[in-house]
């Protein structure tokens, strides 16, 4: 008999474990995915033209809280869980509520879930949102672009429109944001690759993404997996990165699926060396080398710099900052805070009296997050929230924190700066060796 199965997800690696798994497998019957994490991605279907011939209807996806009534109205055999950057603690609780509810709680692991790719692969990743994975990225595809090589990257998945128009998507200039219609969090991804030259694919069906990667029509030497949250890869890799952050030592070892990540790199990046303190360097060093002592340590930095000092000195000053860094990401400072403080802010206002709408909910449901903002943009009412909160805050500047030009985005209506931050390592071994060592191996040169 068919075991029924309930994918527990977040719009991305659940989506992935279904396509790589159970699409097409006889043995099981998808009845629903659960959503979690990201706002207002429940309520839609996976749609039958990417869940296959087995599923002619679609399959619904619901709100997690609905998962016990989920397991009991449907008969369920097995729950898989299938997002990432949770503690371990929030990973058993959701094993808890399914084994009491009567299921088997389900991880599925890299060898039923990796594609394997016609070209070498270099998979970035990280233990944690906001380590600092997506200026490791940049910093590896300039060093293979400056060889010669054709680099396409190709992004975790951010699928929170139209499922079967986001199948597979190619991003080659600003334009094809809008073209798209990304959200902030997928512009904050994918603008910095496109702006720098190289291509970049995301979407849905990592399949279908991967072999059109593979044919791009601008050529394609070198696939480079840009990870999400702190997954493990979706293609198998030839080189592995992983990013740790000394701004959260010991969470490398605490979260899902960080420590695996960590566990499987070739290479662990410990970034932000220059605003970390050496107790917490030490302990993420000492972190790395009982887990995988045989990875390549780099060291690095993440150097500052903004368009316009001025703006930021001696001022009340509102910073805003990338959103899933700082709410399941957790962190309590980023780019535009590090900036705000070297470049002599005089206070950093609190946005939460200024809060409305979507954002207003969203620091409700992260209330740590304290006095900064984050660029929420999951849909134009978040936008739209966004620029409202901006414009009303009691502040003299704002900082923008975020990868992008928000200002392209959002109108803004007091004097603002944006950060930029890059990749910088600190003596030897370094990525450029790595990477030499690389394009020898795969005869690329």
């Amino acid at each position: 008999m068919k075991k029924n199965v309930i994918i527990i997800g977040a719009a991305g690696r659940d989506f992935h474990n279904f396509n790589t798994y159970y699409r097409g497998n006889e043995d099981y019957n998808v009845v629903a995915f659960t959503a979690a994490q990201i706002p207002d991605i429940d309520g839609r279907k996976y749609p039958a033209v990417l869940a296959g011939d087995l599923y002619p209807e679609g399959i619904p996806i619901y709100d997690e809280a609905d998962l016990v009534k989920l397991i009991a109205d449907h008969k369920v055999d097995d729950c898989v869980f299938s997002y990432s950057d949770v503690t371990y603690n929030k990973v058993m609780s959701i094993s808890a509520i399914v084994n009491a509810a009567g299921a088997n709680f389900v991880l599925l692991g890299p060898g039923d879930t990796m594609v394997k790719s016609t070209k070498p692969v270099i998979a970035v990743g990280a233990v944690r949102t906001g380590c600092g994975k997506s200026q490791t990225s940049r910093k590896v595809i300039e060093y293979l672009m400056a060889k010669g090589l054709k680099v396409v990257a190709i992004r975790h998945p951010m699928p929170y429109g139209d499922l079967a128009e986001q199948k597979v998507q190619r991003f080659a200039t600003v334009e094809d944001l809008a073209k798209h219609k990304c959200t902030v969090e997928e512009m904050e991804e994918y603008e910095p690759h496109v702006v720098r030259g190289n291509v970049i694919y995301a979407g849905v069906d990592y399949e279908a993404i991967v072999r059109a990667a593979e044919q791009d029509p601008d050529g394609c030497d070198v696939i480079l997996w840009d990870g999400g949250n702190n997954d493990f890869p979706f293609y198998k890799p030839d080189l592995n990165m992983t990013v740790v952050d000394p701004h959260r030592p010991g969470h490398e070892l605490s979260y899902y699926p960080g420590e695996v990540t960590l566990r499987m790199a070739d290479v662990a990046v410990i970034n932000k060396m220059d605003t970390a303190d050496s107790e917490s360097i030490q302990k993420v060093r000492e972190n790395i080398a009982k887990v995988n002592p045989n990875a390549v340590v780099v060291d690095a930095a993440s150097p500052i710099a903004v368009d316009d000092p001025s703006v930021i000195k001696g001022k009340k000053v509102l910073v805003v900052e990338d959103g899933p860094t700082l709410t399941h990401g957790e962190m309590k400072l980023g780019a535009g805070t590090v900036a705000a403080k070297k470049f002599g802010a005089a206070e950093l206002v609190d946005p939460r009296p200024y809060t409305v709408g979507k954002l207003a909910e969203t620091f409700e449901i992260y209330p740590n997050i304290g006095v900064l903002l984050p660029a929420m943009g999951y849909s134009d009412q978040q936008l739209q929230d966004l620029e409202a909160t901006i414009n009303s805050t009691d502040c003299e500047a704002v900082v923008i924190g975020t990868p992008i030009d928000l200002n392209r985005i959002v109108k803004i209506n007091k004097p603002n700066t944006r950060v930029y931050y890059d990749l910088q390592e600190i003596g030897q071994p370094d990525l450029e060796g790595v990477l030499n060592d690389f394009v020898k191996e795969h005869k690329l040169a």
